[in-house]
């Protein structure tokens, strides 16, 4: 059994719809960060960045913190998700994409447009530009495909699943999506798979997914 410790966020979402993808059995247990519980001793020896998400493999006693490595992780085990050997590579460049450069990009753009701690006027209109290129290099990417990674019109991996809950957070960026219409036609097929759906509400239901 798998033991999920995650909130609502972009991050978290990643791994609860792969877990929802994937079809396993697992125990939510929710870390609320406007608590500080992601502070708290247990918590740590779990994940001892103080991270969300994190899992714990009840059967193996596997602790596994970042979510690009649980999702990596359950990917290789299952055996899923990960496409065919020739797209590994793929997969994980816009893996890591998603890590390095959209999360920590839009991550920030929440400080100031969602949460009100002002940056100043010279960081916060360089990091709309920012989020503005990200959203540019994924539209351009996603032009004449269905997923991120993979031959052709691509096929639906961790990678799609990793991105997917950033973008779901758009009106955080002040970012309307038909502005990247390949972008938005991604993220509306995304949206009707009933595992997203189930992940995008774990481990509370919250309002429905966005949808422009």
């Amino acid at each position: 059994m798998i033991e999920l410790y995650t909130w609502t966020t972009p991050n978290g979402r990643k791994v609860s719809i792969l877990l929802e993808e994937l079809g396993l059995a697992y125990d939510v247990h929710p870390v609320n960060l406007s608590k500080g519980e992601q502070k708290s001793p247990e918590f740590r020896m779990i994940s001892p960045s103080g991270k969300i998400p994190a899992i714990r493999d009840s059967e193996s006693g596997q602790t596994v913190m970042e979510s690009g490595a649980i999702m990596l992780w359950l990917a290789e085990r299952e055996r899923r998700f990960l496409g065919e050997a020739h797209d590994r590579a793929n997969v994980l460049e816009w893996l890591m994409w998603q890590m390095s450069a959209q999360g920590p990009t839009l991550g920030r753009i929440h400080q100031f447009a969602r949460y009100g701690n002002a940056l100043g006027d010279v960081a916060e209109t360089l990091l709309r530009g920012q989020g503005a290129q990200i959203y540019t290099v994924l539209n351009e990417r996603l032009r004449g495909r269905d997923y991120v990674a993979g031959d052709g019109a691509g096929v639906y991996t961790i990678a799609d699943m990793a991105i997917w809950p950033w973008v779901s957070r758009f009106e955080w960026h002040e970012t309307d999506l038909h502005d990247y219409p390949e972008v938005l036609k991604w993220y509306r097929r995304l949206a009707e798979r009933p595992a997203v759906q189930r992940g995008y509400q774990i481990p509370h239901a919250v309002e429905a997914i966005p949808v422009p």
